[in-house]
């Protein structure tokens, strides 16, 4: 939650999956969720002075501030999630230049146990468009001083915006060089989290190949607030994480590992009611969490749903597709047709479709957690596929693979999608993870008479940075399986330009007035933390056109 801070500065300073288990695993003793996850990094010196040991942030950028986090360690005992230590008084400044010669804004928190020891200054009194060097200090002792970046103005014309793309970060399944290669670049607007910044599983239960890494901590599947908590703060220990976080602020929104696999608005695949406790509980820990150490601003309290303006070129919708979405669809929860089901929420989705509407802007981007283009195993005749997927209670566009996708709830993507098309709002961009593979689709009105259907918007999908993907799971050599894999997928899907099913890494989106380009990056090995980084592909969504091109080198 955002500290409340004062100023003492004059001027007022957004699948194919691993098998799930299905297992009841207990919660770990309290003893084991807080023996020593810190204690390779904790420094002698934390007992008798403050320590920042899970670096600084900033995200949630406006044309006149922007939010600042980081999490003091006051003793050695008072590690994440313990739920101890003393209130401690932490300081914090923000310069127009690295050396602090000319500081622009000061304050103070207080760092407690009831917030974990986190603490968020919410800075306003900035100007627009401008670079911003910022730290914390706390006994005595400095932060890593950490680089940031305002929005420009809301009426300001801009020639281009770059920001790093991302998702599906499994700490066990491999290191996160993604974030090192990203933060090298030192050209990033912002960097956009697309979701699974953390993941929930107990130590090798998910995703890793049948090799563990490095280990989670704690070692049990997280259930309760300290869990969580200690999650939160054992990949905030990552330096290549904390290395991307110094170097850009960013923009995040919370997918189902956050909480817990395939989460819905009433419980989640990997939950089990009454012996892992209760779900409100459990969602309810996982959200304070999330907002004690992430620098996320929510607009509607609770929830990820929010929108940034980057002048005239571009605004971000960014979305909560867990917090209100109906059960995924199976026989005991209805079909997906059902109009009766959402993935967004009426609010949520009203709220959309208003701001894409009313949007003065040259792009529309959309911070979108799961995928939105249909996604369908085959193709049949319209006089056979109709009634076959009544029968089948499967969307009416194909048969869909993955109902956690918008695929499980057509009503709500045929609304949105009728709105772009009835209100003629060009340059929607949907950017999204969450499926550990990388694609790049238009996103038909009608899937099924693609492409004599009109496209209604584009979608850049990022693969995961070490989740698990297609290759891992049956256990064959990188780009086997893609091979195969990717000429059936276009085959069936004809609004797919592009798949990748085997590769881990991330993206870098361009804008400018002209269009909108994704640049797909792989890393060379997911399991050494000196993996390299290489182009594979680009595409493009040229102003004006809802469909996407191949082009041929990278920004």
């Amino acid at each position: 939650m955002t500290s409340r801070l004062s100023s003492s500065d004059p001027s007022g300073a957004v699948n194919s999956r691993a098998p799930r288990r299905r297992t009841v695993v207990k919660a770990a003793a309290a003893g084991a969720v807080l023996a020593a996850p810190l204690a390779a990094v904790l420094p002698a010196r934390a007992a008798e002075a403050p320590a920042f040991l899970h670096g600084v942030a900033s995200g949630d950028p406006l044309p006149d501030g922007v939010l600042l986090w980081t999490r003091v360690t006051p003793t050695s005992a008072a590690i994440p999630g313990s739920g101890i230590g003393p209130d401690t008084e932490v300081g914090w400044t923000v310069a127009r230049d690295k050396a602090f010669t000319t500081i622009v804004a000061k304050g103070s928190l207080t760092a407690t146990a009831a917030s974990d020891h986190t603490v968020k200054a919410d800075i306003r009194g900035l100007e627009p468009a401008t670079d911003y060097w910022f730290r914390f200090s706390a006994g005595g002792t400095d932060s890593p001083v950490a680089h940031t970046r305002t929005t420009p103005a809301a009426d300001a014309s801009v020639a281009g915006l770059r920001f790093g793309v991302v998702s599906c970060a499994n700490w066990e399944a491999g290191y996160f060089s993604a974030y090192r290669h990203l933060a090298a670049r030192g050209d990033l607007d912002a960097w956009l989290h697309l979701g699974d910044y953390i993941y929930e599983y107990k130590s090798g239960e998910y995703g890793t190949r049948g090799t563990v890494v490095r280990p989670h901590s704690p070692a049990g599947e997280i259930l309760t607030l300290a869990d969580y908590r200690t999650r939160h703060g054992r990949y905030k220990t990552d330096p290549d994480l904390q290395g991307l976080h110094h170097k850009a602020p960013v923009v995040a929104i919370w997918d189902d590992h956050e909480f817990a696999d395939n989460a819905w608005s009433g419980g989640a695949v990997n939950h089990t009611e009454g012996a892992e406790g209760t779900w409100t509980a459990r969602q309810a820990a996982a959200k304070q969490a999330y907002f004690e150490w992430m620098p996320v601003r929510p607009a509607i309290e609770g929830t990820t749903y929010r929108r940034l303006r980057f002048g005239k070129l571009a605004d971000l919708s960014l979305l909560d597709l867990r917090s209100f979405r109906s059960q995924q669809a199976s026989t005991a929860s209805g079909s997906v047709d059902d109009p009766d089901r959402t993935i967004t929420g009426r609010a949520q989705l009203d709220w959309l479709k208003s701001g894409l509407k009313a949007s003065d802007t040259t792009w529309r981007l959309v911070g979108n957690s799961v995928m939105i283009s249909p996604f369908a195993v085959g193709s049949l005749s319209a006089d056979l596929l109709k009634p076959l997927a009544k029968l089948l209670g499967l969307p009416g566009e194909g048969i869909a693979l993955n109902t956690d996708q918008w695929d499980g709830y057509t009503d709500d993507r045929r609304e949105l999608l009728a709105h772009l098309r009835s209100n003629a709002i060009r340059n929607t961009v949907f950017l999204t993870g969450d499926i550990h593979m990388a694609w790049a689709n238009d996103v038909p009105v009608d899937a099924g008479t693609y492409p004599l259907s009109p496209s209604a918007a584009t979608e850049f999908v990022v693969t995961s940075m070490t989740s698990d993907n297609l290759d891992d799971i049956v256990k064959v050599p990188e780009g086997v399986v893609s091979a195969i894999a990717s000429p059936v997928i276009r085959a069936a899907n004809r609004h797919v330009h592009w798949v990748d099913t085997d590769r881990h890494g991330y993206g870098v989106l361009d804008i400018t007035a002209t269009r909108a380009q994704m640049d797909y990056y792989v890393i060379s090995d997911r399991t050494n933390p000196n993996a390299t980084s290489s182009w594979t592909r680009s595409y493009r969504t040229p102003n004006g056109s809802q469909k996407v091109e191949r082009t041929y080198d990278p920004v």
